[in-house]
């Protein structure tokens, strides 16, 4: 077989191909596909990504405005708290930390409300105040996290039922199978994955950014106990 014979077999066969696949002909000269036409095109298991998108969402920024409230702070906090506590002033400490409204200072307003108690009994309510203050601001976090791991597996299950349908319907088409019959199919089974990873994707990311600012100002909490637990400690060393 010459160059010649191969070139026009290739002719023929493409020629072949649009003939027999109206759908690829129509992609070529026909309009773009917007992404509002591929999400409907993905059927019923967008609409679950698209509400956990939402939910994502939702957690991400309402996390974001919680976090930052519990971050502000006085750099002079411990400081007047100090001066409070050595003056002899405890109402004034207390009313202060209150009035502050912060993880820290509800931590430091316990630690002040066992003043007179054992040191290690101080320690102990401070700590568990701030566990529940943790806990307060890890709220949501188990839900997106649960969104970042399952809306993946969720596209890859309209990817399945998408293509058991275009199978089904080539199986039901006999000889006449065309290509036209499996478009719905394929296209459902494409498109749910593809809006599976980005749901995750984004998922995964807003966690991380989450868990990052989270742990910021776990550390402020664990400086500001350090300090007033110092400062406890402080009339023994002298």
């Amino acid at each position: 077989m010459n160059i010649m014979q191969i070139t026009q077999n290739a002719v023929n066969l493409a020629d072949s191909l649009a003939t027999a696949n109206p759908v690829l002909t129509e992609v070529n000269a026909g309009e773009s596909m917007n992404m509002l036409d591929l999400a409907i095109k993905g059927g019923w298991i967008m609409i679950v990504l698209g509400a956990l998108s939402l939910l994502c969402f939702y957690i991400l920024f309402e996390r974001m405005y919680v976090i930052r409230k519990a971050g502000k702070e006085d750099p002079m906090f411990m400081d007047r708290v100090k001066d409070y506590i050595l003056s002899g002033e405890i109402k004034a400490a207390l009313n202060y930390c209150r009035t502050m409204n912060t993880p820290s200072a509800r931590m430091i307003e316990k630690g002040i409300s066992r003043l007179g108690r054992p040191v290690n009994d101080v320690q102990a309510a401070i700590e568990n105040v701030g566990n529940f203050e943790v806990a307060k601001l890890e709220k949501g976090m188990t839900i997106m996290a649960t969104i970042a791991g399952g809306a993946p597996m969720i596209g890859f299950l309209g990817t399945v039922t998408g293509m058991i349908r275009a199978f089904y319907e080539m199986a039901n088409a006999g000889n006449n199978v065309d290509i036209s019959l499996l478009s719905g199919g394929i296209y459902e089974a494409m498109v749910t994955t593809v809006g599976g990873l980005i749901v995750g994707i984004i998922a995964m990311f807003a966690y991380n950014y989450l868990v990052t600012r989270i742990d910021g100002v776990v550390n402020k909490m664990e400086i500001q106990t350090m300090a007033f637990m110092d400062l406890l400690n402080e009339p023994a060393k002298k």
